[in-house]
């Protein structure tokens, strides 16, 4: 039995908080870390963990990252098992695929389902595995960082087992498919095909490119998530309908991208005239993938490489996301519609999640920090944690999903941010606020950013694991996501003459 099993069975036979040596120093917090650790006890299938029992019955791709960054305190070995159970579903082009299908979950538990995805045949050529069933696209990549996170909470288990060594290859293959397969606006940054891979299912952001979507007809699907969740808080069904549709689509071109793909740019410039052209450079995709880049670095170093090309590429990558997506009159990061070669002029968290980068200019940074407490966000102030979008926009709810609410994940990332940057007085003040909006709210899935209302599923995965991890984490210093990035050898690549993609040993070049 690991240590999450042994904490919760023995909390509930003994009803003693003290049975892990957790770093946490009051009654409270003891209580709250046994809590966190029930929840994702609950959601544990014997291989992967669930994000939520009823509404996501099955293994969502960064909810498992953001969960094993939480595990890894209790056990490092489910942690590892976690992010092995979904790297054993990537395919063969190198994605990462943003579901994994559960066998033993009934098919109308959940929408869209196997038999809609038909990853083992639509996707046979992109290298979709024939033994398990997966969705066919992709969401945010966070796994290197957390890959090297939870190698960091147990290296001897870690190198006993060959936990680097075999996720690495993995890794590079999913950051190569997304710098080369994903780069449709040509500019270095990964675009998404699909709102549901940026993870901000229905954000405004997306309005303006989904407006030329089609959508499937309502008759044609059976929205599973109503059953799970009141109608106020989700997704549109015309929302829903142009997922649909994208997905359809996407799946009919056999998961192909680039030219030719559905999704490449065709005759005159235009994207997938069957799919109707969304493509979006979005800042928070693109910054997570930074942030991978620099901790594939730290494992390249780990395995006996030097990292250079990797902290190489990262930077220019952060120079890409500054030239295409920052907009310096309004202070804010914005997606780029791809199709239409403009930024997409709409204030969500996306824009705030680039403080996590370690080489972001200091005068971008500083510019986050004040639109991030400014009259946009109010964080530390009218919103106690982030909200997903603008409080003054036209289109906010603080109910409805992604148009509004916070979240405990992009409340996570940008907490690691402020800290990143030295803002330690407010990632403090922000950590607290989630630490106690998780616990009021029995770990919410996603809450109203102002008055902490639940919304959504209760006992959600990565609510519970990221409360773990800010338990953890010391207050008033640094997280150990900065070590991550190696400051040290991210500081000497201020030179771009020092930047080369062929200097690494051990097949970095991606």
């Amino acid at each position: 039995m690991d240590r999450t099993a042994q904490l919760t069975s023995r909390a509930r036979t003994t009803g003693h908080p003290f049975v892990y040596e957790a770093d946490v120093t009051t009654h409270a917090q003891r209580a709250l870390h046994v809590r966190a650790a029930e929840v994702l006890e609950g959601n544990w299938t014997g291989t992967s963990t669930v994000p939520s029992r009823g509404l996501y019955p099955h293994q969502w791709s960064w909810d498992s990252a953001f969960i094993a960054i939480g595990l890894r305190h209790l056990s490092p070995l489910r942690a590892q098992t976690e992010l092995e159970t979904l790297l054993s579903a990537q395919w063969g082009d190198g994605r990462i695929p943003h579901i994994v299908f559960n066998p033993s979950v009934p098919l109308d538990a959940y929408f869209p389902s196997p038999d809609f995805w038909r990853s083992s045949t639509a996707g046979r050529a992109a290298g979709a595995p024939r033994t398990v069933q997966t969705s066919g696209i992709v969401q945010p990549p966070v796994h290197a960082l957390a890959v090297w996170l939870v190698h960091q909470a147990d290296p001897g288990l870690s190198r006993s087992r060959g936990f680097l060594a075999r996720a690495y290859p993995a890794l590079a293959a999913w950051h190569r498919y997304l710098l080369h397969r994903r780069d449709l606006g040509g500019g270095g940054l990964a675009s998404v095909v699909h709102p549901w891979e940026q993870g901000m299912d229905n954000s405004p952001c997306w309005d303006a490119p989904l407006s030329r979507v089609t959508p499937a007809p309502a008759r044609s699907f059976r929205r599973a998530d109503l059953d799970h969740g009141a109608a106020e808080d989700r997704p549109t069904d015309l929302d829903y309908g142009r997922y649909v549709r994208l997905a359809t689509d996407y799946r009919d071109a056999g998961y192909r991208d680039g030219l030719g793909g559905g999704y490449g740019a065709g005759p005159g410039g235009g994207y997938g005239a069957g799919t109707g052209g969304f493509a979006v450079e979005d800042p928070s995709f693109n910054a997570l993938l930074i942030a991978s880049e620099h901790a594939l670095a730290r494992i390249a170093r780990e395995l006996g490489a030097t990292g250079t090309a990797r902290h190489a590429r990262a930077e220019r990558l952060t120079a890409a996301l500054v030239e295409r997506l920052w907009d310096p009159a309004e202070g804010m990061f914005f997606c780029r519609d791809v199709v239409e070669g403009a930024l997409i002029p709409e204030r969500s968290v996306s824009g705030l999640v680039p403080l996590l980068l370690p080489t972001l200019p200091r005068d971008i940074a500083a510019t986050l920090v004040r639109t991030a407490r400014g009259p946009h966000f109010e964080v530390g102030g009218a919103a106690r944690l982030v909200p997903s979008y603008d409080l003054l926009g036209e289109a906010f709810d603080p109910h409805r999903y992604w148009r509004g609410p916070a979240w405990f994940n992009t409340g996570w990332l940008v907490e690691r941010g402020l800290r990143q940057h030295g803002e330690r007085a407010h990632a403090d003040a922000l950590r607290t606020a989630l630490l106690e909006t998780a616990d009021a709210t029995e770990f919410a899935e996603y809450v109203d950013p102002c008055t902490g209302e639940a919304c959504g599923a209760l006992g959600f995965g990565w609510t519970a694991a990221l409360t773990l991890d800010l338990l953890h984490q010391q207050p008033f210093g640094d997280s150990d996501i900065t070590n991550a990035f190696d400051r040290y050898d991210v500081d000497g690549m201020s030179d771009m003459s020092q930047m080369s993609d062929t200097k690494d040993k051990g097949g970095e070049r991606a």
